[in-house]
């Protein structure tokens, strides 16, 4: 059975061209990633700013066409979809985005972001079978809808307006969400509820998720795979509980080592090297993190590194491992077709 939606060695290209290669910008790099329909997961995409995450949401919502390599919907490739084909497939992948506020028209009742997809997509035959769509969905995330509907967003939280953007998700019954940073401009103490209506989504309704983020403790509370990224790249993935566990590659070490810890006592460690970001995509040869890793080997900075198989749950794109064996065409078709999403946290 044929993945709900495949990228295929997919790489995404900004600026350059033949005779300006000097600014070209590889923000996605031979990426390959399956979501599959019957085993609804939530797969978090990590990495610092610059690292792609945004950019690999974008192509999986289909508003950026790769430059290398196809992204498959239904088995199909997504350039040759037919118009109602598309737009099935706007229907069936919804987004969540960073800012809710960005999503509103301030001159616009919050009910008009509800009421839109309905009558754009023709869900109900009725006035009062709409009202009841939407009051199910606010329900479903935790909102009253007497107390959320006929405001202006400004007379909403945060914490509110987000969760309308899940709500309004949910209006279309999608099979996965991509959800872009989708707490993270909004208080602490709401964060837990937003995140807590995401796992209801996928355990509940059978809905995939994508949580694109660079914060590796909600991750680690939601997620049943994880897909760190840096520069382009996936550096490492696998199960949430082995990469945590155990990270394998220098950058995800890194970056777990950074989370605050509760001990006053103890010291983080020093900020290793920064990347030299300006030089550009085209000239860099070896591991793109080997001006900043602290195992750096001569091979690491004059070739690319393989994907190496660790262990069943986890890969990581370093030479440390070459050891441990390449992974197989299959397991390359299908970044987490090893992974079993056994991770049951609330």
């Amino acid at each position: 059975m044929s993945a709900f939606i495949e990228l295929d060695n997919v790489s995404k290209t900004f600026g350059g061209g033949v005779f300006n290669r000097s600014s070209m910008v590889v923000a996605v790099d031979n990426v390959s990633l399956s979501i599959h329909e019957d085993q609804p997961s939530i797969t978090t995409v990590a990495g610092e700013s610059g690292s792609g995450k945004t950019t690999l949401a974008r192509l999986l919502l289909g508003s950026h066409d790769p430059t290398e390599g196809k992204m498959l919907y239904r088995g199909k490739d997504f350039t040759k979809l037919t118009s109602k084909e598309r737009l099935r497939f706007r229907r069936e992948v919804q987004p969540i985005f960073q800012d809710p506020f960005e999503s509103y028209n301030p001159f616009y009742k919050v009910d008009h972001v509800l009421e839109a997809p309905i009558n754009n997509f023709k869900l109900a035959s009725s006035k009062s079978a709409s009202k009841k769509l939407i009051e199910e969905s606010l329900e479903m995330v935790g909102l009253v809808p007497e107390e959320t509907l006929g405001r202006f967003p400004h007379q909403l939280s945060g914490g509110q307006r987000q969760r309308i953007m899940v709500a309004r998700a949910l209006l279309l019954k999608p099979r996965v969400i991509l959800a872009d940073e989708p707490v993270s401009m909004v208080d602490a103490s709401l964060r837990a509820t937003i995140l807590q209506s995401i796992r209801k989504l996928n355990r509940d309704l059978g809905i995939s998720v994508i949580y694109i983020t660079h914060d590796l403790t909600t991750a680690y509370q939601i997620s049943d795979n994880i897909m760190v990224m840096y520069r382009g790249t996936v550096v490492e993935a696998g199960t949430v509980d082995a990469i945590i566990s155990n990270p394998s590659h220098p950058y995800t070490q890194l970056l777990i080592e950074s989370i605050p810890q509760p001990d006053p006592k103890k010291r983080w460690g020093e900020e290793p090297p920064q990347s030299d970001w300006e030089l550009t995509d085209d000239v860099l040869v070896g591991c793109k993190f080997a001006d900043r890793c602290s195992k750096v080997m001569d091979e690491c900075k004059s070739i690319r590194p393989d994907q190496f198989k660790i262990g069943k749950n986890q890969m990581a794109t370093c030479f440390l491992h070459k050891d441990a064996g390449k992974l197989s065409d299959d397991d390359l078709t299908s970044t987490f077709s090893y992974a079993e999403t056994t991770n049951e946290k609330a």
